[in-house]
């Protein structure tokens, strides 16, 4: 139970750091940044897991890529359903998803 929250707290900082260093992603305030990650993981573990599957042939042919693509629409997806969290254009969404894979992983290699 403390692994997750302190997972969760980390995904906020690292939404928060992603919006302070992308612009067209913006994060209001922390407690949008909290609620945001609650909600991008509800759309991944759900609408990401289906695209995932469905696009799986895409995503052999280009070596992983196109995921990068689907974790941009997952987060522009997002966006539209939490206040205070948004993402103007997919360039945005697409440099903050992979912004956002390294902090996460930067911030989880130096906690844990």
């Amino acid at each position: 139970m403390v692994s997750l929250l302190i997972h969760w707290l980390l995904n906020a900082f690292s939404l928060m750091i992603v919006a302070a260093l992308i612009p067209g992603f913006q994060v209001q305030n922390f407690p949008a940044a909290l609620l945001a990650v609650v909600v991008i993981g509800l759309v991944n573990a759900t609408l990401g897991l289906i695209l995932k599957v469905i696009t799986f042939p895409l995503t052999i042919v280009t070596f992983g890529l196109f995921l990068l693509v689907i974790n941009a629409l997952m987060l522009r997806f997002a966006a539209a359903f939490v206040p205070g969290f948004g993402v103007n254009g997919f360039f945005p969404a697409f440099l903050g998803a992979i912004v956002l894979a390294l902090i996460n992983m930067v911030l989880r290699t130096l906690v844990f």
